[in-house]
């Protein structure tokens, strides 16, 4: 059964997988920086109501333009949520990668060694060279920039690493399983370009599902965007159900330019 989302359960969920090296308290919100890298690890997780809702949206744009970051909210589907939401469309701040949570319950019982096919998929405490190479070049980036960075908020949280490989030993696809209580949260799924549609995304995730098993992990969560088809089709198949929905809200350009 989907488990339903609320601010409460999934936002300090998605902020402890996921944490950025630098956040700042401001009433019920928190800031989060990590110099740019990646839109989560550099957005406003409003986790609690604030006193006055234009100050506190004021004084966040002050903190992301101190460190020349565009100012951005991370912002779930929920109806506490209205209010924000509608200042920042009177600030017309856009909206940006809308994203599915979804998860997936597993009993004690079904989870079966067998699962994983012996000797496909290698499974590690924390990310190797290799491993970083391979998901940092598939997220989008290139050349060393951030990735020292990238690497903190990897490790920040208490997390497991897999990597498939072809029968000759290439490294073929990654993926994460952040461990956060009873949850596991899988991320930084990636496949090299030669070696997609062949199955090694599916033996990433279902390793790292059935390994999250002996460290107390009984229910999953993802985040896939929208309009992922491919990656969303495969999350079905592995039993995930949509539980919420975020989006990140992004002041204008023409206000705080890239950079600022």
């Amino acid at each position: 059964m989907p488990l339903r989302s609320t601010v409460p359960e999934f936002g300090p969920l998605l902020h402890r997988a996921w944490p950025a090296p630098h956040t700042e308290l401001r009433g019920g919100w928190v800031l989060r920086s990590a110099e740019g890298v990646t839109q989560r690890a550099n957005s406003v997780w409003p986790a609690g109501p604030v006193e006055d809702l234009r100050t506190a949206v004021d004084e966040a744009e002050s903190y992301y333009k101190a460190r020349r970051l565009p100012p951005i909210f991370q912002v779930l589907d929920e109806p506490a949520m209205a209010a924000l939401d509608a200042e920042l469309d009177r600030r017309r701040y856009t909206r940006q990668s809308r994203t599915l949570i979804q998860t997936a319950r597993v009993e004690p019982e079904t989870v079966e060694p067998e699962l994983v096919e012996p000797g496909t998929v290698e499974l590690a405490d924390a990310p190797s060279g290799e491993w970083l190479d391979l998901w940092w070049h598939m997220d989008g980036r290139t050349g060393g920039a951030g990735r020292e960075v990238a690497v903190r908020i990897l490790t920040g949280c208490p997390a497991l690493y897999a990597s498939a490989r072809t029968a000759d030993g290439q490294l073929a696809a990654v993926g994460r399983l952040a461990l956060v209580g009873e949850w596991g949260g899988l991320y930084c799924m990636a496949t090299a370009a030669a070696h997609r549609r062949q199955g090694h995304a599916r033996r990433v995730a279902r390793a790292l599902m059935s390994a999250g098993a002996p460290h107390g992990v009984r229910q999953f969560w993802l985040l896939v965007t929208e309009a992922n088809t491919g990656a969303r089709e495969l999350y079905e198949q592995l039993g995930f159900t949509t539980a919420g929905r975020y989006l990140f809200r992004q002041a204008p350009l023409r206000r705080f330019p890239a950079g600022c």
